[in-house]
């Protein structure tokens, strides 16, 4: 398990609030932002601290006091600098890392010390990082360091102490907002999310997310981004509510377009009213859109998966059902009454894919929900499709170990194999047993060995795909993940072997997990899936559903229709 301490530390800097400036009726934003540091062009006013150090304090008060105001970056982090002695708050650098810890643990060093000196332990475990602009990484290793504290003026202060800031897990959701940039993925149709941490005390979030899109996608992400603004574009500032960009001239309409619709979306997921009003280079953005609302943007809505419910089908006894309120009925064709379905996947647009058992052998087939579906490969071992975004092509995992790709052609109906670059995977060791594409088709998560992994998916220039940015998440769980799946607002809903706790949600950068209501539902869960409104999940027992909307629902209920057939739920995404 990795150590992080003073001497350890990499270069990851804060994402500071943008302070607001007024002149002349006009606030402004450098047009070429340091993409270390959000600043206006002038320089920041001094902020008072919003939090200081307690008359007679005693050490270990201060220290943890000093963690908690560590969180406050406003004003160079005033707050926090107002626990240090004048030449350390000089010398202290917060910038050079933002660490996460669960919690922090203070021990003094040594049985005995001077009265006027007190040198204390500091300990905790990392969880994660927040990297430049706001990127949450998860992180699993222990955090050492040493505070010097010497008394000035009769009052305890911190005089030595590593560079860079540590928060606890409580204060980053106290003091931060998540909030999301849009991307497009690479076919440049489609909007996804890059989830960002942006300080909480200040009232100009827009500024601040549109310089961040500006600044581009995260670099865990940045691979599988299409970019459609020109090099050199920069956010000039608001002048009379109106957002002004510079060097956007020789963009085309499509592009413009396109930027138009993740500037929209990104203001308003995060709450930012509209309507809006963008101009370019002197002139609006989109000539027929003078004031641009979201449903001037419909089409691209990256939440529209929210906006309908699928369809909801069911897997029993080896054969596909579609469950419609509370009737159930199979599937019409082989996969309906044949007996020997595995697992299966069905898409939005009704395209089905199956692994049926051969007895020691395993057949993907795929075809049209309402056809017969034809063979694609078969192997010892297949897991359970996933379907990419638009429902033509289709993923599994042959044998634990390699990702295959599939396409049937719509003119010839022959399905066309390829190899996903997997290679991200070689220095993890297991077999992956599931295998989850999300609803933007942009992300990958997985269960290898009980841990779960997410990654990205890229689209390289000759079709192929390939998975980067490979990282565990919610290593808490200790490997007892067997099921998982992803919810239309991008985080996951995992199923496990704990009794205690069977099914979990964790967000989408692994920042947080939190244990759903489980007083009657039974471990193992080993089949999960949801819709924008509610959780499936089968148990030892049943096939049971949860509300997730309904912040009082805290009962697992069997699903209608299903009651007493243990099944495997499906959503058609």
């Amino acid at each position: 398990m990795p150590k992080y301490s003073s001497r350890r530390l990499r270069r990851i800097v804060a994402l500071l609030a943008l302070p607001a400036v007024v002149a002349a009726g006009c606030s402004t934003l450098p047009s070429n932002t340091s993409p270390q540091v959000l600043r206006s062009y002038d320089p920041a006013p001094q902020v008072q601290p919003m939090v200081g150090p307690q008359d007679g304090q005693e050490p270990d008060l201060l220290v943890r006091d000093f963690y908690r105001a560590s969180a406050l970056p406003s004003g160079d982090y005033a707050a926090a600098r107002a626990f240090l002695t004048p030449e350390a708050a000089r010398e202290w650098d917060p910038e050079a890392e933002i660490l996460l810890v669960d919690a922090i643990d203070l021990t003094t060093r040594g049985s005995a010390s001077s009265g006027d000196a007190r040198t204390l332990e500091v300990r905790g475990n990392v969880i994660g990082t927040l990297e430049e602009g706001g990127s949450y990484i998860t992180q699993n290793g222990g955090y050492e360091a040493s505070i010097e504290l010497a008394k000035v003026d009769g009052q305890w202060r911190i005089k030595d102490l590593p560079a860079g800031v540590v928060i606890e897990r409580n204060e980053l959701r106290n003091q931060y907002q998540p909030e999301n940039l849009y991307f497009y993925a690479g076919s440049g149709q489609a909007l996804i999310a890059d989830r960002r941490w942006v300080f909480a005390g200040k009232d100009t979030l827009d500024t601040e997310l549109i310089t961040l899109l500006m600044e581009g996608p995260a670099p865990s992400l940045e691979p599988a981004i299409r970019t459609v603004l020109p090099p050199g574009a920069v956010f000039a500032g608001v002048e009379d509510g109106a957002y002004r960009f510079n060097g956007l001239a020789g963009m085309n309409e499509e592009d413009r377009m396109r930027f138009a619709a993740q500037l929209v979306w990104t203001l308003t997921t995060a709450g930012v009213p509209a309507p809006y009003e963008a101009i370019a280079d002197g002139s609006p953005l989109l000539p027929e859109l003078e004031e641009m609302t979201p449903d001037d943007f419909a089409d691209y809505n990256p939440r529209a998966s929210t906006n309908t419910v699928p369809g909801l089908f069911a897997l029993n006894k080896g054969n596909v059902l579609r469950v419609t309120g509370t009737h159930v009925e199979p599937i019409s064709g082989p996969l309906g009454d044949g007996g020997n379905v595995e697992s299966a996947e069905i898409s939005a647009v009704d395209k089905v894919a199956a692994v049926r058992s051969t007895g020691e052998r395993s057949r993907l087939y795929l075809g049209d929900l309402s056809g017969t579906p034809v063979q694609a490969i078969e192997a010892k071992t297949l897991s359970r499709p996933t379907f990419e975004r638009g429902g033509e092509a289709v993923w599994t995992v042959v044998d634990g170990q390699k990702v295959n790709r599939y396409v049937r052609s719509a003119t010839s109906g022959q399905v066309v194999e390829t190899e996903v670059d997997t290679s991200a995977l070689e220095n993890l060791s297991g077999e992956i047993s599931v295998l989850r594409l999300s609803v933007d088709g942009a992300r990958v998560a997985m269960i290898i060995d009980g841990k779960i992994y997410t990654g990205v998916n890229v689209r390289e220039d000759n079709g192929s795909r390939r998975v980067v940015s490979v990282r565990e998440i919610a290593s808490e769980l200790g490997g007892m993940a067997l099921s998982l799946d992803w919810q239309p607002d991008g985080s996951l809903v995992v199923g496990t072997s704990s009794p205690d706790s069977p099914v979990w949600r964790v967000e989408q950068d692994g920042s947080s997990l939190t244990t759903l209501p489980s007083g009657n539902i039974t471990a193992p869960v080993v089949s999960i899936a949801a819709n924008q409104s509610t959780i499936f999940a089968t148990d030892a027992h049943a096939t049971l559903q949860l509300s997730s909307t309904d912040a009082t629902s805290s009962f697992w209920r069997e699903v209608p229709g299903l009651q007493g057939m243990r099944s495997a739920p499906i959503v058609a995404n």
